[in-house]
């Protein structure tokens, strides 16, 4: 499942503001400081913080 590229250039994290990259299911924030994921469900990202997952 792959996001619009256009889409995927605008979106950021809410909680840091750094870029996000597609993976899997997930966009995952690519700031050193935050790496939340956060869930893509029926191709609509879900970009709450309290939805997101802190990566292992």
């Amino acid at each position: 499942m792959a996001l619009e590229a256009g889409l995927l250039e605008i979106l950021a994290c809410p909680a840091c503001h750094a870029p996000l990259k597609e993976a899997d299911a997930e966009l995952l924030c690519t700031g050193d400081s935050c790496g939340l994921a956060y869930p893509v469900k029926d191709g609509i990202p879900v970009l709450l913080v309290d939805e997101a997952r802190r990566p292992a």
